[in-house]
């Protein structure tokens, strides 16, 4: 049984018949879609789940050889604990090597307390620990 040629669908019609209906339909009407530009699509930000973000950066900062210091500041800092210790100046690779140890037991003391930044509380308990009198 064939359909009739008018545009009304009957039961007994086939699914070929509906389907290249439907085709010469699409056809027959305009296509509103080139006239009218679409607006730039942005991208979304991406979203990463918590804790990823700063084991990409633990691994950034492993990876490179850069300062994570200012140079100027530390230098200021080692000079005052130089002139702290003694009237003559000590060595600068044996102020930087007690600063350097200092802020590692430092860090280790904000660690245990679960936290990941030093605050001043962390370097009096290191030198407390390790027994540093003067300064």
């Amino acid at each position: 049984m064939s359909c009739p040629p008018s545009l009304t669908v009957r039961p007994g019609c086939s699914v070929f018949l509906l389907l290249v209906l439907i085709s010469v339909l699409k056809k027959m009407r305009p296509d509103t879609s080139v006239s009218r530009p679409q607006p730039p699509v942005s991208p979304r930000k991406r979203r990463f789940r918590p804790g990823t973000r700063a084991l990409m950066e633990i691994r950034k900062y492993q990876k490179s050889s850069d300062l994570l210091l200012r140079k100027a500041p530390f230098s200021r800092l080692v000079r005052e604990v130089c002139q702290s210790f003694s009237g003559e100046s000590l060595r600068w690779q044996a102020a930087e090597a007690f600063l350097v140890l200092l802020f590692s037991d430092a860090n280790l003391c904000a660690i245990h307390a679960k936290r990941v930044t030093i605050f001043p509380r962390d370097i009096q308990l290191a030198r407390r620990i390790r027994g540093v009198e003067t300064m």
